[in-house]
């Protein structure tokens, strides 16, 4: 059955097929007129690489874009939706509002706002990892260690959420709305207007709200979404943007965790899909803020210099129901409930400043760029302990209807963290033949940690110098061959036998791969190989602890290797065809030989694909795709009746979409994305318990564009 699946939703994906044939029958002179109108590539620079401003063939990385267009037809709604849709990235839930996501077998903990970077907590407990993404024009990712521009952390990969601006000199918008499964209800509108005659003053607004229920017995969403930015070209070199977003998530009955796997006689719960952990009094309010002011100076000789400020502020207020423990299987009975009532934010305020551009040496332009970075986060939790803990009962019959706790009127410090980032940057780009193109560079970063986290005293932090060294060589017009070695790092609160703070984590990033372009830039194909090495994680030196003392030294030791390769190609094959695909695949262990992040796939397959009718069904769009993960693991789990551990699994499955979309006229158009088509059963997120993915579920809509 499921080879039967995946042969159907591979066929739909596809559609049609007959347009290969036109593909092979186009000449010279065919390939020359086509027009890319914001499709599925991007031919215009990125900085979320190197800062260089290069193209995608130029950088010496593995760089995926979810444009626009994407975002659109495969209806993504937050960033962990395009996470899912990205090749060599997946997501995986911890409950109704946390996700973790990894690529190339690390987690991904940073992410970037324009590039600039930005911090998030674990796993987004302030709802950072569901942000709408109605507010971004496109997502950038680039994959492996990305130290030169986002400082510390993991050698995964860094998201690059570019903003939405008032780049239209007239009156021009969009209002969309719809429903879907689960009684949803959704309406953006997103208008764009100028402010003075000329149109060098001009502002852009972003509204939406969506209300739905879910899958989920209980569980109720409420999202809204607002973001406002004023562009001014205040000369001919100068631009100035000011801008504000804001996102409010006020869900009933959240979950805190996921399903307890096993029953006390050791055998799995199974669970049906529907079921929930939450009770009709829990909740995960969040709110995320955030203001930036982003000046541009264009000088004559082609430099351009940047100033962006960034303060993002993100809060969390919670009362939520942490279920754990083993039931019986006859009676339902066993299970602990732990509540848990707590209130936060993580702020940040950063500034980034930048000069980018090309100078003359030995005859040739090279390019380059220098910039700095500092910035503040300030973290803050206060808890609530409860009166009493709730027993559950009879688990079968849950209803969510357990009274909510007392709670302590005074609220404990939990978090009150401060951590400041300083780095300096730079990079060129020498042409070493018109062919031949040498990018080095490196950074330095100090980074430091204080305060107090869940009752430990923290106080340390590392400073540093990360590399950045890449090659590129043009076979062919359309065809760049590179090699790359890019770093991270991360500091580690650990310290050794004579009480020194160990040097931070290093994660290092080898790559090869060549990028081609075809049909004048509408299609895109890249191919990589890489290595990745995690080093001087911290182990225990148990041999020199001390506990009279408190004293548990450790030492740094060979950390963690991944090794694989990623294939992509997307574009728009002809007026009338977009296609998308891109595999990932990878082994990753730690220094014993043991697989780290388990549970996420080794192997990630995507394919999405749309085409356009035209003669007597002009005005129909239909597209088809699938996600196809390999198998992955939950963390182990101790068995009660035994000394044994187990770990649950999940199989290898495929996930199919259908999109359908008509424009009924220049302006009104109505769409149905049919997600999860054949209904597949399977876990999204598998920890020491587990979360359901959504089963089939759809979403219409219509947009009245002016």
């Amino acid at each position: 059955m499921k080879k039967l699946k995946l042969a159907l939703a591979v066929q739909l994906a596809c559609l049609p097929a007959a347009a290969l044939a036109d593909v092979a029958k186009q000449d010279e002179q065919a390939v020359e007129t086509i027009t890319v109108r914001g499709q599925y590539t991007v031919n215009e620079t990125i900085d979320t690489a190197t800062g260089l401003g290069l193209t995608l063939l130029e950088t010496p990385q593995s760089v995926s874009v979810m444009t626009a267009q994407r975002i659109k037809d495969l209806d993504i709604s937050s960033i962990a939706d395009a996470v899912t849709q990205t090749p060599g990235l997946t997501s995986k839930a911890f409950d109704s509002t946390r996700n973790t996501f990894s690529a190339r077998g690390f987690d991904i903990d940073k992410f970037q706002l324009d590039g600039v970077p930005m911090a998030w907590s674990l796993a987004g407990d302030s709802g950072e990892t569901i942000t709408d993404v109605a507010i971004y024009e496109r997502i950038e990712v680039v994959r492996g260690a990305t130290g030169l521009l986002t400082g510390v952390g993991e050698p995964s990969a860094s998201i690059n959420l570019v903003r939405k601006h008032a780049n239209a000199r007239e009156l021009s918008g969009s209002i969309n709305g719809g429903i879907g499964s689960w009684n949803k209800r959704f309406v953006t509108t997103d208008v764009t207007t100028p402010l003075s005659a000329d149109g060098n003053v001009r502002a852009r607004i972003v509204a939406k709200k969506e209300l739905s229920d879910s899958f989920r017995d209980l569980a109720e969403e409420d999202k809204t979404v607002l973001y406002g930015v004023l562009d001014a070209d205040l000369s001919d070199g100068m631009t100035l943007s000011l801008g504000s977003s804001y996102q409010d998530n006020n869900p009933t009955a959240s979950t805190w965790g996921a399903l307890p796997p096993l029953f006390n006689d050791d055998t799995p719960t199974n669970w049906d899909i529907s079921t929930t952990t939450a009770a009709h009094w829990t909740r995960w309010d969040s709110t995320a803020k955030n203001h930036f002011a982003s000046l541009t100076q264009q000088f004559n000789n082609g430099w351009q210099l940047k100033v962006n400020l960034n303060h993002n502020k993100n809060t969390a207020d919670t009362r939520l129901l942490y279920i754990y423990g083993a039931a019986s299987k006859d009676s339902g009975e066993g299970l602990v409930a732990w509540p848990y009532n707590s209130e936060g934010f993580s702020k940040q305020t950063s500034v980034d400043i930048q000069l980018q551009g090309s100078y003359s040496l030995l005859g040739r332009e090279h390019e380059f760029v220098v910039g700095a970075l500092q910035s503040r986060q300030q973290s803050e939790v206060q808890t609530y302990a409860s009166m009493a803990w709730p027993s559950t009962g009879n688990f079968y019959q849950w209803d969510g209807s357990l009274p909510e706790p007392a709670w302590h009127p005074n609220p404990e410090q939990a978090v009150d963290l401060d951590t400041e980032q300083k780095g300096v940057y730079a990079a060129s780009r020498f042409a070493i033949t018109e062919q031949v193109k040498l990018i080095a560079g490196g950074r330095y970063t100090e980074w430091q940690r204080s305060g107090l986290n869940y009752g430990a005293a923290l106080d340390f932090g590392d400073d540093k110098f990360v590399p950045y060294i890449g090659l590129t060589y043009q076979v062919a017009a359309n065809h760049m061959l590179y090699a790359s070695h890019t770093e991270i790092f991360t500091p580690q609160n650990a310290y050794d036998r004579n009480g020194n703070f160990l040097d931070a984590i290093v994660g290092s990033n080898q790559e090869i791969g060549v990028k081609s372009s075809f049909l004048d830039g509408a299609v895109q194909t890249a191919v990589a190989v890489f290595r990745i090495e995690q080093d001087n994680l911290a182990q225990a030196d148990a041999g020199y602890n001390d506990p009279a003392n408190n004293f548990f030294p450790s030492f740094a030791a060979r950390g963690s290797e991944s090794k694989g390769f990623e294939l992509e190609l997307i574009g728009r094959v002809n007026d009338n065809w977009n296609l998308s695909a891109g595999y990932a695949q990878f082994t990753a262990q730690d220094r014993n030989g043991v697989d780290i992040n388990a549970n996420h796939p080794r192997k990630k397959l995507n394919l999405f694909s749309t085409y356009a009718f035209s003669d007597a069904l002009a005005g129909l769009t239909l597209g088809g795709g699938l996600s196809w993960e390999s198998e992955s693991y939950s963390d182990v789990i101790p068995l009660l009746l035994s000394p044994q551990t187990y770990q649950f699994k999940q199989d290898s499955f495929v996930l199919a979409n259908l999109m359908a979309r008509y424009d009924i006229n220049t302006q009104l158009s109505v769409q149905l994305n049919v997600h999860n088509l054949f209904d597949e059963t399977y876990y999204n997120g598998l920890t020491q318990q587990y979360n359901y993915g959504a089963p089939r579920n759809f979403s219409l809509g219509a947009t009245w564009s002016f």
